[in-house]
């Protein structure tokens, strides 16, 4: 990995994002599964602040490896938890704070002391507006994919309310609808529409809502790169 990520670095003076995961309410999911561990939240807190505790641990020992080896290349570390759903986020704001904002504040500070110059940004998908604030304390510098199609997620709304502290690197184009079934004329101005919100002042990075999915028609996604020359 150190190798690669210093052949990457001498060959281009773009950012360069290193995928780490750290997962932590995901993990609880894919280990309990998702209403099993919706339970442990509610039911036997005790029981899941031991498990988390440990979940961190582990990400903090592989963190320490990892930045170890490409933190000197990089420039944006990346975690991922999708805390969100398309109605609005998976955990209260009350619990999220209890059980998950502390341990990604470990997490980040951590990552900012191993290497200084990096940025720390969370892929979460969903409708997370209500977690925003607790994201942003703990010490999160961006936010992807920006689901703009969920609850919560207007992107007039965010950019005023949370753009001078996060960028937002994503909410670019609705893939979900927009760029499977409109057409190109529709994607440009949906695209256009989104950046004269997302430009002003900065702290934004163009990106589709997440992946963009097998039926999207070849033409909408020329449309979608040619609406940002415009």
């Amino acid at each position: 990995m150190r190798e690669g990520a210093r052949r990457l670095r001498a060959q281009t003076d773009r950012a360069i994002i290193g995928l780490f995961g750290g997962n932590l309410l995901e993990l609880g999911q894919f280990l309990y599964r998702n209403d099993n561990f919706f339970m442990l939240l509610a039911g036997d807190p005790a029981r899941a602040h031991q498990f988390l505790d440990k979940a961190v641990e582990m990400h903090l020992a592989n963190l320490e490896r990892f930045l170890g080896a490409v933190g000197p290349e990089i420039d944006i570390v990346l975690f991922g938890d999708d805390l969100g759903m398309q109605s609005g986020p998976q955990v209260s704001p009350k619990m999220y704070r209890e059980f998950f904002l502390p341990r990604e504040q470990a997490m980040w500070q951590r990552a900012k002391a191993l290497a200084p110059h990096i940025k720390v940004m969370l892929h979460c998908c969903g409708g997370v507006r209500e977690l925003l604030p607790g994201l942003i304390e703990a010490g999160l510098d961006a936010i992807n994919p920006v689901q703009i199609n969920c609850k919560g997620m207007d992107p007039a709304g965010l950019k005023r309310d949370f753009g001078a502290q996060l960028t937002f690197w994503g909410g670019g184009c609705n893939t979900q609808e927009v760029l499977i079934r409109g057409t190109p004329a529709q994607v440009r101005d949906h695209v256009r529409a989104l950046a004269d919100i997302w430009r002003p002042g900065g702290g934004w990075v163009f990106q589709q809502v997440h992946n963009i999915l097998a039926d999207a028609p070849p033409e909408n996604i020329v449309a979608m790169y040619e609406a940002l020359r415009g």
